[in-house]
């Protein structure tokens, strides 16, 4: 099963899972606490507190920043270009192996970065009416959307922040400055490729004349440049046309691994400045203040156990630094990446990844060095080959669309799926009263974040074991996850249920097998159920009696029936 598993709007008929209360979001949580390391409890067989990534100090992480700045500085670039130009930023909150940024640098003799706070983020699902963003997500974004205006700042610029629709914002924008072009990042799906369009109608009809135009007399409408640049292949470089990519991920990969190369990253000028003039900041407003989670009607989540994980650039490249160069523990990758608890078992880029505050192409580039310097083996391989999944799930969602968010997945699946209240609760309160499924459901709703392992874990459950619509397993996923990006959480839910484009995808993961596996000792599960600590180590994952009733039977737990060739034949699937 892959890894890094990491809508049109419709009525909100469906939207019973939710309290009436819900737009404060306090049905969801009102059994969490903040994090606050005051409060912060032992884990087990750890003497470790509690997790903040990255672990290293601010000072670290900004010497972290400043080196990479440092490396990929090239003074010899220069601008040729007039006027103004707007920088939308959207799932790239960064300035580092940024060719949007970059090139609109280049294209002019005045740059305004602009990011909207689109009120369209914080409303509800497609289906299930769940909120579409929850608020540790939100508060992630907010640290983000800080640090990049620290690293706009740092390279004589800022970033301008409002509130409402891209469509009414930079239009707006680009009529009061003046501005002949808006640079941006291309995005895949169906919602983001909207807003593109909905933006660039909205530039149609605002005509204005300025630097960037040859004949100065004549009025012109600015115009909409989108850049890719969220993979680490870029998509012209593919050996194939989206349409004509393989439904095979091993193809894919071959593919690409043999014909295609990775370009490198974007290089940084000496400044981005300068900024716009008092004159021209004071028609447009400000630059704006970022929201906070009360202005978005949201509740901080607190928490005093799991993963905190620190939103930003900054952040993003001190984890680098941290997990390949201090830690060391890039060699041992493929040994460790299926553990469940602590901070160093995989490399945790998945969040900065999502929000475009890391680039991959600088893991790329990254992993590259410390090959040179240290080792090359098959751990520090599988970052990449992990990186080709998150391009290919990318990918993916250009050749089908819509359809990974549709029941029967890309391949139109047939499927009877039951969308019952109580027992969708019972998964998504950790009450299910099967421990390995309880405490990853737990630390999803403290932390924001799941190991890859606990993903297909609990995505197993709900679709194979409670015949639960696997949608709103994947709606759950884009409420809670701060790594949240919606081809990877609905590539992989398509192939949890068995209804990916890809048919041999189709697994059952073995509850008894996973924990024996994966938790022997029951260190995982007793840390997120600490009830279940006082048990002998063998028995926390299996403590009968001694926990709560199991809400369904295990769909394969017959003693005598070989879990490993279990194949799917009329519903059923290979089981791991």
């Amino acid at each position: 099963m892959p890894r890094l598993l990491p809508l049109p709007s419709l009525s909100h008929s469906q939207s019973f899972f939710l309290s009436p209360k819900l737009t404060r979001f306090q049905s969801q949580f009102q059994l969490l606490r903040t994090f606050n390391p005051s409060l912060a409890m032992s884990v087990p067989g750890s003497s470790r507190k509690y997790f903040s990534v990255p672990g290293i100090t601010p000072e670290e992480v900004s010497v972290a920043s400043q080196e990479a700045f440092r490396r990929y500085l090239d003074p010899n670039l220069k601008r040729k270009g007039n006027g103004v130009v707007i920088v939308w930023f959207r799932n790239d909150l960064r300035v580092l192996d940024n060719e949007a940024l970059l090139r609109g640098w280049v294209e002019s003799e005045m740059v305004l970065p602009v990011y909207c706070v689109d009120p369209r983020l914080f409303g509800t699902t497609h289906y299930f009416g769940f909120p579409k963003t929850g608020a540790l997500r939100a508060k992630f974004l907010i640290e983000c959307l800080s640090n990049l205006k620290e690293n706009l700042r740092s390279k004589g610029l800022d970033l301008l922040v409002r509130y409402g629709k891209p469509e009414d914002i930079i239009t707006s924008l680009a009529k009061a400055c003046c501005a002949h072009t808006v640079y941006a990042h291309k995005e895949t799906c169906s919602e983001e490729i909207l807003v593109e369009h909905l933006v660039q109608k909205g530039l149609k009809q605002v005509e204005v004349a300025h630097k960037g135009f040859s004949d100065q007399n004549k009025t012109l409408s600015p115009r909409l440049q989108l850049i890719w640049g969220s993979t680490m292949y870029h998509i012209d470089d593919l050996p194939f046309s989206t349409k004509d990519l393989p439904d095979v991920y091993t193809q894919y990969r071959k593919a690409v691994e043999s014909k295609s190369s990775i370009r490198s990253c974007i290089k940084l000028p000496q400044s981005f400045a300068p900024p716009p003039n008092s004159a021209t900041l004071n028609e447009i407003g400000g630059w704006g203040n970022l929201p906070t989670l009360d202005q978005l009607g949201l509740d901080e989540i607190k928490s005093d156990r799991g993963m905190h994980f620190i939103g930003g650039e900054s952040a993003a490249l001190g984890r680098v630094k941290e997990y390949f160069w201090k830690n060391d523990k890039l060699k041992v990758y493929k040994e460790t990446r299926n553990g469940m608890l602590g901070s160093d078992y995989s490399t945790k880029f998945s969040p900065w990844l999502a929000f475009g505050t890391l680039s991959p192409r600088y893991i790329y580039e990254e992993v590259g060095r410390y090959e040179n310097q240290r080792i090359a083996n098959d751990s520090t391989y599988w970052v990449l080959f992990e990186l080709i999944w998150r391009d290919y799930f990318r990918f993916l969602s250009v050749k089908y669309g819509n359809s990974i968010f549709h029941l029967g997945g890309p391949r139109k699946v047939a499927s009877n799926w039951s969308q019952d209240k109580l027992l969708f609760e019972a998964w998504r309160d950790g009450r299910t009263g099967y421990p390995l499924i309880d405490a990853n459901m737990k630390e999803l709703s403290s932390t924001g974040f799941m190991s890859n392992r606990g993903r297909q874990i609990v995505c197993s459950f709900l679709v194979r074991d409670m015949g639960i619509d696997w949608r709103m397993g994947a709606e759950w996923f884009e409420t809670c996850l701060i790594d949240y990006d919606p081809a990877s959480n609905y590539g992989n839910w398509t192939y949890g249920a068995g209804v990916g484009n890809d048919p041999r995808e189709d697994r059952y993961f073995s509850i008894p097998k996973q924990a024996k596996t994966y938790d022997p000792d029951g260190v995982y599960v007793s840390y997120w159920l600490p009830e279940l600590k006082t048990l002998p180590k063998e028995r926390r994952n299996f403590p009968g009696t001694r926990y709560i009733r199991q809400i369904v039977p295990l769909r394969f737990d017959s003693p005598g029936r070989n879990q490993h060739n279990i194949r799917r034949k009329g519903g059923q699937a290979k089981s791991n």
